[in-house]
């Protein structure tokens, strides 16, 4: 399990009996402006996936759950007035953007890089960081596309909220807790972490860059095509394995959902966006309102305590929309799947032509026992199952075809 005292700004509580949890605790009611997304167009102030892509709809969201819309926020200069005019400082800067005061602050050398402690072999070297055009942003940060090293990279900046104390703490917090998480990681289907580096006034997270865009993306580009199945349960699969790796370590997601799922450039699946993702030691002291509510296992909802099981349930939700290529629950509001799902059982309705085996998996995920759910070990070999099976019928039906239109030689 990682050490909590090794980085500055992970809450380390005791429990009874001498153990010990971890929690970020940053997360506020709604009421209060909390940094949790209600749905999956819109985009939260720490959480904004590192889904590296360029789709307008990513910037096009009209409000988030901060209260402050995404347009807002881009036709107001009030996304960098904290960050001062003292960043605007004579000297080269090595970006693209003249007036981006986020970038500014970040890349002003005059600033002197902080360090992040037992993580200090991650600290960027700026010299090295190219920043691009911002594609995506929320109320206290952007989403850049860039280069580090000459790699493609996607670059998320944050910045420090000078005038909330409290906010300021939480998010350096969430800032921490993602480096943490990220310089943890080490697997084919989860985002690859590059670096990052915290200055006075702005926090920078560098990723690899996902050129294929979000699963969502991907889906909602297919329109009225459906994918082939073996290319869902592929896809599938590499969340699964992605989740079982990032379970096996104890910790949570928390927001597993297709807008947090990048496709590469071989088009392998990648499990991105940690801001949220928490240790799991004891479940008590964990952080309600976070995920997003048409994805969100009800234990959630209803602020119950709850375990890695939440990210099974949504893997749940994410498996039906791989299958069906719509948005869970798409004729109601987030607040009213919330509700139709912890006091109706809602479920999104499986297609008849569905795989029963494919069916069955999703059922298992999503049921309202988490102890039913199974865990994402078995999951993969319930994948793999349904993956072995599609592909002996795949072979079937080409041996009946050829039997029936036999080759004829000249």
């Amino acid at each position: 399990m990682m050490d909590a005292a090794k980085f500055t700004g992970i809450v380390s509580g005791g429990v009874a009996g001498g153990g010990s949890y971890f929690d970020i605790a940053c997360n506020r009611n709604l009421s209060d402006g909390t940094n949790m997304s209600v749905d999956s167009t819109k985009t939260s102030t720490w959480g904004a996936s590192l889904a590296m892509y360029l789709d307008s709809s990513s910037v096009a969201s009209s409000d988030s759950p901060t209260g402050v819309g995404v347009r807002e926020v881009a036709s107001a200069v009030a996304i960098g007035s904290s960050v001062g005019h003292s960043v605007f400082r004579s000297g080269p800067v090595n970006h693209a953007l003249n007036e981006d005061a986020l970038a500014l602050a970040l890349m002003d050398r005059s600033f002197r890089i902080q360090g992040l402690r037992d993580y200090d072999q991650w600290t960027l070297d700026l010299r090295h960081l190219i920043m691009g055009e911002p594609f995506a942003q929320g109320a206290f940060g952007k989403l850049y596309r860039g280069t580090y090293g000459g790699e493609e990279v996607a670059i998320k900046l944050l910045e420090r909220p000078e005038n909330d104390p409290e906010r300021a703490q939480s998010m350096e917090q969430q800032f921490a807790q993602e480096v943490m998480m990220l310089a943890s990681l080490r697997h084919p289907n989860v985002v690859r972490f590059i670096g990052a580096c915290r200055k006075p006034m702005v926090w920078c997270i560098v990723t690899e860059y996902a050129k294929g865009g979000s699963v969502r993306q991907f889906l909602s580009r297919r329109q009225n095509r459906s994918a082939p199945l073996n290319i869902a349960v592929r896809q599938a699969l590499d969340i699964a394995r992605g989740m079982a790796y990032i379970h096996g370590l104890g910790f949570i997601h928390r927001d597993l959902k297709s807008d947090n799922l990048l496709i590469c450039a071989d088009r392998s699946i990648k499990i991105a966006d940690f801001g949220v993702a928490r240790i799991e030691v004891h479940p008590e002291g964990m952080t309600p309102e976070t995920g997003t509510y048409r994805w969100m296992a009800p234990e959630m909802i209803q602020h119950r305590p709850y375990t890695q099981k939440v990210d099974v349930y949504s893997f749940g939700i994410v498996l039906w929309e791989l299958i069906t290529r719509m948005v869970p629950f798409q004729n109601m509001t987030a607040v009213q799947a919330a509700f139709a799902v912890v006091n109706k059982g809602a479920r999104p309705i499986i297609p008849s032509d569905c795989p029963p085996l494919i069916g069955e998996i999703m059922t298992r995920c999503w049921d309202a026992d988490p102890d039913a759910r199974p865990p994402f070990n078995h999951v993969v070999k319930m994948l793999e199952n349904v993956q072995t099976e599609i592909t002996t019928s795949v072979r079937r039906a080409r041996f009946r075809w050829c039997v029936s239109h036999p080759m004829t030689i000249d």
